[in-house]
């Protein structure tokens, strides 16, 4: 019988996987599994008003309340449903929502990603 892993797991290894690009990177990143089950770089968290990519992480209430201005989220959501249900990647613009309570306007490229059978989205900010 085939252990699946656990969403917890599953981000902890993509991170892992892809050290190099969230330390490295010139832009903010993230990836998303569900509302629990996220991990951001540095320049994201930061780029939010957070102090740590921990920090961003422990945020538990609904992705687009807690992070993405109201006229926005549905357009988050479709790029990402895409991602994950058809695997297309896409880029579009959002504001996000900061800790403090402003607005910062991005570009967010979405891209699909597959791991241990999980289907997320690897996102790249670059505030315009």
């Amino acid at each position: 019988m085939v252990r699946q892993s656990s969403h917890g797991d599953v981000i902890k290894g993509v991170r892992e996987h892809l050290a190099d690009i969230f330390e490295k990177s010139d832009q903010s990143i993230y990836i998303y599994l569900d509302d629990i089950n996220k991990v951001c770089n540095e320049r994201f968290a930061s780029l939010l008003g957070y102090a740590t990519p921990k920090e961003w992480a422990a945020v538990r209430q609904n992705f687009p309340e807690a992070f993405v201005s109201p006229k926005d989220r549905q357009r988050l959501v479709s790029a990402y449903q895409d991602a994950v249900d058809k695997l297309v990647g896409s880029t579009i613009s959002i504001s996000w929502k900061k800790k403090g309570g402003n607005e910062i306007y991005s570009t967010t490229i979405l891209g699909p990603l597959t791991l241990s059978g999980n289907n997320m989205a690897l996102h790249f900010i670059s505030p315009s």
